[in-house]
């Protein structure tokens, strides 16, 4: 297996991931959305990044990534924006490269934390998650801003 920055070539095979992705939460995303978010990937001065696990030259799984601050530590944490993994293969250890790939990127950049949100029935990628640390005991707020 190995793991691999998005390239333009790529389009086509991160678009259905990113479909599988959205399904798999139970949401939609329509063509504006990805194009932007193709667009953070390759823009001039990156702060979003997408890497890709091939297993044999088939494209397995994808993680999206990006840099946020954190105030109480006066530091920067990398934050897992984006994780999934074929159903056909899940299991299989994907994730987890995709994981440590993006955990080995922040260790690289002397960033100290890794951290992500799942919801709560994601059980097969919880079990996955507990096994770097127990979840933690926030609760996320989501509040949308309209006009």
């Amino acid at each position: 297996m190995i793991v691999r920055p998005v390239a333009q070539a790529d389009r086509q095979v991160w678009e259905e991931m990113f479909d599988g992705y959205a399904a798999f939460y139970k949401t939609a995303v329509g063509p504006e959305a990805k194009a932007a978010v193709w667009d953070w990937i390759f823009a001039d001065d990156p702060d979003f990044w997408c890497n890709l696990a091939e297993v044999n030259g088939k494209v397995m799984g994808f993680t999206q990534y990006q840099l946020m601050h954190r105030s109480l530590s006066g530091a920067r944490v990398c934050y897992l924006s984006d994780l999934y993994v074929r159903p056909d293969v899940r299991g299989s250890g994907v994730g987890r490269a995709l994981i440590d790939h993006v955990i080995g990127i922040a260790r690289a950049r002397g960033i100290t934390n890794v951290r992500w949100l799942t919801q709560e029935f994601n059980y097969a990628g919880r079990r996955l998650y507990d096994s770097y640390r127990p979840k933690s005991d926030f609760i996320l707020y989501s509040v949308p801003v309209e006009g």
